[in-house]
């Protein structure tokens, strides 16, 4: 079986290499990874979507999708008559690239209609399912986003099948170009799987899909072998990497089959390139298919060719029940992909043709779909939703909700939609807390100034709570206090035996005050920067405190942070560099260059460093830090991977010493230009006030309550 053909297409562009700065200088360090979902290639960037969403007839839009699901296109025929295993896919795979690693992918900005994702392999023939959305969004306009569009219209199908489902939210805003700094492996070529270490366990961070290209797995198994108890591993693997468990990937799997088919009609080799790759009288479509047809009973994408359930249009036991009633032997695809079909299939089981014919043909299955029957727990868990078809509806239309909006964030951050009023751990509950009032604000300012703490100690905590924030999926943040719960309390980044001592001063001084410990952080950093400028420092209250309880330990554990570059702390050394590792962190937190200058700077002038590198002043907060940082009075020596100490250019006296991320803002030519204007004599209040504002951005970076 080692001769599998691979059934998805490969790219036929031909990278080439240019006189851009980056092919000049490749170590260059490149900043676009903070400047991503800027306004300027924004055409509507008046329009506040969040306002008009809620302004959507719902019910309406529903409708007319529902129309649309059986309005079959010559163009681009429905299987047996119904798109809605098609759309199912499609929403699926705008939502399927979401990694717990860093948060990144998933469904929250529409990223389906750009590169790298509209020519994925996975993603073949979704540019269809686009252009057949296309006279809904041209009809409801700026009040539906396409990445809001993309999730409803799978929700919708499944509703029109039968499916159990707990609804959508809305509120998802589009991006208007290509997410090109999202790290979606290393490899070179698609279906390549330079990603793993010693086992296939050892997936590289923060990467989940098996290979580049992929949703998910490989259907046909580990790299086309088709062996079941291999692909088990690996469906294990991904989907925890997604934030699925056994059991959500068994409902998840064999939900989303009981729809729909698979498409491999013919040789693979007769389809043409990817959207990104077709030529331009294809007008954005992609895999032009030269296979007879080319569409309906024609079509190839996966290479796997036929349907799961004899009814693949209603939502059934048909699954479950075909998997465990037959035993199931490998064969090739017509385009040369291995599947697996039913031995001695009785008539009833046949499925119709797609094309409304009276042919019957037989139903398959993936080796993926067949690890569900040979691994011990998956298996065990299929029984259980044979046995209670209920329960098994239930847990799809969970496991379903939170494949759809797992980036979303907290329940807070819901804006309108037909969802269900319920609340789940994964959406990290966090009550209500209380706003202080302005005397009960300087009561508590009054304590805490008096509390025996120093300015970097008050810092450096506000700091580590509010910095877990991740803007790609709105987890972490100040909110919830987490930093005193498990598994944050005892992260070395957080110098745990110090964090312990501090907190216990700050539990006291919520009881005494009346007042959230998230609250007593967030304002008790305010306090020190005030002590370090003088300056005040406004601060939002009613943040609430969460219980251990409603906090995932593991789930949590993926926000801690390896290497951070504001507190200059590293786990180890890492593959690349700790200012690259700087980098991805302020794009997570939502920065731009300038905002995560004038914080680096910021934190260091007020002695915040894990290993005391680069500290150079005596606390205060003023931009002292970075005129000795660009003074040529100092001559910088490498003295190990991330450790560099300045040398007074006259007696040669060693002066301070320095990390890479404390250099990088005066090498770095871009950054150093950003720099140079904080340095500036006339510019240290415009420092101070910057730096102020990029801190409370941080600090308020999770109170969604507050938009």
């Amino acid at each position: 079986m080692s001769d599998s053909k691979c059934p998805f297409h490969g790219s036929t562009t031909t990278p080439n290499l240019g006189t851009q700065n980056k092919d000049w200088w490749p170590n260059h360090l490149n900043l676009d990874i903070l400047r991503q979902h800027g306004n300027r290639s924004n055409p509507i960037p008046e329009i506040d979507y969040k306002d008009h969403v809620k302004k959507l007839d719902l019910k309406a839009l529903k409708n007319d999708i529902k129309s649309m699901l059986k309005d079959s296109k010559d163009w681009w025929p429905a299987d047996y008559g119904h798109y809605g295993p098609f759309f199912i896919r499609m929403t699926w795979h705008a939502a399927g690239t979401y990694r717990t690693g860093d948060g990144r992918g998933g469904a929250a900005t529409g990223a389906q209609r750009f590169a790298p994702l509209n020519s994925w392999p996975d993603n073949g023939n979704l540019d269809k399912a686009r252009r057949l959305l296309w006279p809904i969004k041209e009809k409801y306009g700026n009040k539906i986003s396409w990445a809001d569009l993309l999730v409803l219209v799978g929700n919708v199908a499944i509703e029109d099948m039968g499916g159990p489902n707990h609804g959508t939210v809305l509120g998802r805003e589009d991006i208007w170009q290509s997410e090109k700094d999202i790290y979606w492996g290393a490899e070179d070529e698609w279906l390549g799987d330079n990603r793993y270490g010693d086992t296939r366990q050892s997936l590289e961070n923060p990467l989940a899909a098996v290979q580049m290209g992929l949703i998910y797995v490989n259907p046909e198994g580990p790299n086309g072998n088709p062996d079941p108890a291999l692909s088990a591993k690996d469906v294990r693997e991904t989907f925890k990497r997604m934030a699925m468990n056994d059991e959500e990937t068994v409902a998840l799997t064999a939900g989303g089959h009981t729809f729909g088919k698979a498409h491999g009609a013919g040789d693979a080799a007769l389809v043409g390139s990817e959207p990104e790759g077709a030529s331009m009288e294809q007008m954005g479509l992609g895999w032009k298919n030269k296979h007879a047809s080319g569409v309906g009973i024609d079509s190839i994408t996966s290479g796997i060719e036929g349907p799961w359930t004899t009814n693949p249009i209603q939502w059934d036991m048909g699954y479950l029940n075909l998997l465990f009633k037959y035993e199931w032997e490998c064969k090739k695809s017509p385009a040369g992909a291995w599947q697996w079909h039913p031995i001695n299939c009785a008539e009833e089981d046949m499925v119709p043709q797609v094309d409304g014919s009276s042919q019957k043909v037989l139903p398959m299955m993936t080796t993926a779909d067949m690890s569900l029957k040979i691994d011990p727990n998956y298996r065990e868990i299929c029984n259980r939703f044979i046995e209670s078809p209920e329960e098994f509806g239930e847990m799809f239309a969970r496991a379903w909700f939170k494949l759809l909006h797992r980036d979303m964030g907290p329940k807070t951050n819901y804006l309108t939609g037909d969802y269900k009023d319920v609340e789940y751990l994964w959406q990290d509950p966090t009550p209500a807390g209380k706003i202080l009032t302005t005397s009960e604000e300087k009561d508590l300012r009054d304590a805490i100034s008096k509390c025996g703490l120093s300015l970097q100690e008050m810092v450096n905590t506000a700091w580590a709570s509010a910095s877990t924030f991740r803007s790609s999926d709105n987890r972490g943040g100040a909110n919830g206090a987490r930093i005193r719960l498990a598994p944050q309390k005892n992260w070395e980044v957080n110098k745990p035996q110090e964090l312990e001592r501090i907190l216990s001063i700050y539990k006291k001084i919520a009881k005494d005050q009346d007042a959230s410990v998230a609250d007593v952080i967030v304002v008790a950093g305010a306090v020190g920067i005030e002590k370090a400028c003088g300056h005040k420092v406004d601060v939002t209250t009613g943040r609430g405190d969460a219980n251990q309880e409603n906090t995932d330990i593991n789930s949590f554990d993926l926000l801690k942070p390896k290497a951070c570059g504001f507190r200059n702390y590293s786990e180890k050394e890492f593959a690349v560099s700790p200012e690259e590792i700087l980098l991805d962190k302020s794009q997570l937190l939502g920065l731009t260059p300038t905002e995560m200058t004038v914080l680096a700077g910021g934190l260091r002038s007020m002695g915040i460093s894990h290993t005391g590198q680069g500290i150079w002043s005596n606390g205060e907060l003023n931009n002292y830090w970075f005129k000795r940082l660009l003074s040529m009075d100092d001559e910088w020596e490498k003295t190990g991977y991330n450790s560099y100490v300045s040398k007074d250019r006259k007696n040669g006296e060693q002066i301070r010493t320095a990390s890479r991320t404390d250099l990088v803002f005066g090498s770095n030519s871009e950054l150093r230009a950003i720099a140079e204007v904080y340095a500036q004599d006339d510019n240290n209040e415009k420092f101070i006030f910057d730096f102020i504002q990029a801190w409370n951005k941080i600090m308020n970076a999770d109170r969604f309550d507050l938009s």
